[in-house]
């Protein structure tokens, strides 16, 4: 997915600086306003039929009748001048377009043939990223982060609609163009208040024999209810491969139940997930000192701590899954195939190193020892002692109905103005919530009060900027969700890139980028010109270029993320940042002690800074995608990753012949989008950008490139992650590669059917794309 061919090409300037004491409000909009008047009061005056040289008439009445040589030579010299005037504009007419995209000019007219013009005619895009650099107040930020971290404040909570309240009269009184709230029923999971989660040590016969208190305030929203019972088996991080070395050890798992810890690169619901599949009954995710500080007085949990995370291997209401959760709509009996059907729940370190440390049976893999203390690596399922001794847990959860609140904020785009750059960020939090919900609302408030400023101060973006403050993001994601469900029909055609500002503060030391490959390319240009938040003076580019450059600190989307649905379910661009640490983490996301003062600590007081990079990043792919003629997303990124797929059935091109299969259809579907692409990419390079109704055609195939490779032949209901890059199923590129594996590592194990399904899948939805971009259908090259 490297980058083939960008549409983007960097500039330089654009320093870091913020001029305070910058009158805001006013300025050109109220001049653009009085000259419309003016216009419109001299278009409905009597002489506004009069022939246009009555002003020179006019204006010299004793000339008119003598006719003197002077007034023939007057008018032959402005006769000789327009002439010349009109002779340049032919020659060098065709010199705007090189001009532009070297200097990057911008008209601020609202669209062709528009009658006023505000003062300068024209902005360069580095006045722009000044003008960007120049509105933007971190303290704001501060203040922001401070009040939204105040206390705990989930869905549906008095605290939760005060802030949402706050927010949307925020917004009004930025003067947006439109503000309003998007509103959905939605079903959620909290702990029950009269029957707490419980866990038992019981022996062979149920009966209890000791209660391992915990918690009351961690939970798994989305587990399975009720109560189970069995041995207990250490399965490090619950990836895929974690079980099959347990498989491969010999080590019994059906009917046990899992302790899992935290990290790894899966979320609960994916280890959730993978121990259900591997037989288990129930699960239980600690925190082990050797992913997760367990130090207080060094930024740490403390030892009875737990973090709590949904399980839902999915995004949005699990109960009305490819539907908007509208409370007027009758919806079928139906729920989310991604809803666990075993309990799970949190545990601190303490009660995971109380169990571990009495487990008997195998040792464990090399790699998989943490650091809880007094435990020797033991995989289970049994106790040490006398007598048979199992575990119990209960977990007693209960469902409520939530009314979520999204609202939205936009100022309107002057050329396209149906198309949409979306800025979002999650709002609600189990906890305070500095880095979860506070750090997101912070910028994107900022963010929003920025593009307002300049706006009343010139700037007239192409494209319409969505400002969005999401509710139910604990839940997974199901604010956004729900709305994404709502207008998945139309958003291919609307929304042109989504950016998540959801935990993007977890440090200051290194930026990563998650994002949709079509995106990428934007980055490398907006890292020029953002200076680093810990090195003054070195742009980040600098340094991301000294730890081998920056494509290395882009990597793909993950299901937690706030910008992952919007790509692999709704087909739109997205992207998500961070600042990470060095040499340590955060600890508290997910938990009570998520704190605007830990996460100061964390920073040394330098989340002012950080936050204003962060503004600026996302704000300079903001102008960027708000500007250009041309959309400016690298439609041949696609090309790379279906090469590599390319490459391994070319490796296995023998065993697929023996089993009369042909990688040739797909080689065949990857080169036609690549043509398409390259076509794409060549008609744009060959035309004239500035006719809005040809840039208008280009960048509609360009918006819906990524809708393209949702796989239309999977039910949005079963299979709600249809990329077939992104998502997650059997239809999806990796699943293929995988199966692909066991021609050698298995071949016992190779399912020639359903490979065949997977490689039409994934032949056709590419196919699919490759005739999409190539635009109309006699464009389609079907040789006979």
């Amino acid at each position: 997915m490297d980058s083939v061919t960008g549409l983007i090409t960097g500039t330089s300037g654009g320093g870091a600086e913020c001029k305070e004491g910058v009158e805001e409000g006013g300025g050109v909009r109220h001049r653009v306003a009085h000259v419309e008047m003016k216009l419109s009061a001299l278009e409905s005056e009597e002489g506004s039929q009069v022939p246009l040289n009555s002003d020179i008439i006019t204006s010299h009445p004793q000339m008119a009748p003598r006719r003197t040589p002077a007034l023939y030579l007057t008018l032959i010299g402005l006769l000789i001048f327009s002439a010349a005037f009109l002779l340049g504009y032919v020659a060098f007419g065709g010199m705007w377009r090189s001009c532009q995209e070297e200097r990057e000019l911008i008209p601020l007219s609202d669209a062709a043939g528009s009658e006023h013009v505000p003062e300068g005619g024209v902005m360069y895009m580095s006045e722009l990223r000044q003008m960007l650099k120049k509105y933007l107040k971190e303290d704001r930020m501060e203040n922001t982060l401070r009040r939204v971290s105040r206390t705990s404040h989930p869905p549906g909570s008095s605290e939760g609609n005060a802030i949402a309240s706050e927010i949307l009269q925020n917004l009004q009184n930025l003067r947006m163009d439109h503000t309003w709230t998007d509103s959905h029923y939605a079903t959620l999971q909290f702990p029950s208040r009269s029957q707490r989660n419980s866990l038992w040590l019981v022996d062979s016969e149920g009966v209890e024999l000791e209660e391992i208190p915990l918690d009351g305030d961690g939970y798994c929203a989305y587990s399975a209810t009720g109560t189970t019972t069995g041995g207990v088996v250490y399965v490090n991080y619950g990836r895929r491969e974690d079980f099959d070395q347990l498989r491969s050890i010999g080590v019994s798992l059906n009917g046990s139940i899992a302790i899992v810890r935290v990290g790894g690169g899966l979320s609960f619901a994916e280890k959730v997930w993978h121990a259900q599949e591997a037989g288990h009954v129930g699960v239980l995710i600690y925190p082990d000192p050797a992913d997760v500080p367990q130090d207080p007085r060094r930024l740490g949990l403390h030892s009875n701590a737990v973090i709590s995370e949904h399980v839902h291997l999915g995004s949005g209401d699990p109960y009305t899954p490819g539907f908007p959760s509208f409370n007027h709509t009758q919806f079928p009996s139906t729920q989310s195939s991604g809803l666990p059907i075993i309990p799970a729940q949190p545990i601190s370190a303490n009660v995971a190193s109380k169990l571990l440390s009495q487990l008997s049976g195998v040792g464990c893999p090399r790699g998989w020892q943490g650091r809880l203390p007094y435990v020797q690596c033991v995989l289970g399922p049994g106790f040490t002692g006398p007598g048979e001794r199992r575990v119990k847990m209960g977990v007693f959860n209960k469902m409520k109905p939530v009314l979520l609140n999204n609202i939205f904020a936009s100022i309107e785009g002057k050329v396209e103005p149906d198309h949409y750059i979306i800025v979002g960020a999650q709002r609600d939090s189990w906890g305070q919530g500095a880095v979860k919900s506070g750090v997101g609302t912070a910028i994107l408030m900022e963010l929003a009060r920025t593009f307002s400023t300049m706006v009343e101060n010139g700037f007239l973006p192409k494209r319409s900027l969505l400002f969005v403050s999401w509710d139910g993001g604990d839940f997974g994601n199901v604010g956004a969700t729900e709305w994404l469900e709502g207008y998945l029909t139309m958003l291919h055609l609307k929304a042109v890139a989504y950016f998540s500002l959801d935990q993007a503060i977890l440090g200051d030391d290194n930026l990563s980028v998650y994002s949709s490959p079509l995106l990428a390319d934007l980055i490398e240009g907006a890292i020029k010109h953002v200076e680093h938040p810990k090195h003054s003076g070195q742009s980040i580019f600098s340094l991301v270029q000294r730890q081998g450059g920056w494509k290395n600190i882009v990597k793909p989307l993950y299901l937690n993320s706030g910008a992952y649905s919007f790509t692999a379910f709704g087909g739109v661009p997205a992207m998500q940042l961070r600042f990470n640490e060095d040499t340590r983490v955060y600890p508290f996301v997910n938990t009570q002690l998520d704190s605007v003062g830990r996460l100061q600590e964390l920073l040394q007081g330098r989340f002012c800074a950080v936050g204003r990079a962060v503004a600026e990043l996302i704000g300079l792919m903001v102008l960027k995608l708000s500007h250009d003629h041309i959309l400016p997303l690298d439609v041949t990124c696609y090309s790379s990753a279906a090469q590599q797929l390319s490459s391994k059935l070319s490796v296995h091109t023998t065993e697929l012949q023996i089993r009369g299969l042909s990688p040739q259809w797909i080689f065949s579907a990857r080169g036609d989008y690549s043509r398409a692409a390259r076509s794409l990419l060549d008609a744009i390079k060959n035309s004239d950008v500035q006719d809005e109704r040809l840039a208008r055609l280009y960048n509609t195939r360009i918006m819906r490139v990524e809708y393209y490779f949702l796989s239309q032949y999977m039910s949005v209901v079963e299979t709600p992650f249809r990329h077939v890059f992104h998502g997650r199923g059997d239809h999806t590129l990796t699943a293929l590669a995988e199966h692909l594996s066991l021609l050698r590592s298995d071949p016992h194990l190779f399912d020639e059917v359903r490979f065949r399904r997977q490689l039409a899948l994934f032949t056709w939805t590419m196919q699919g794309a490759a005739n999409a971009l190539s635009g109309d259908v006699w464009n389609v090259d079907n040789p006979l």
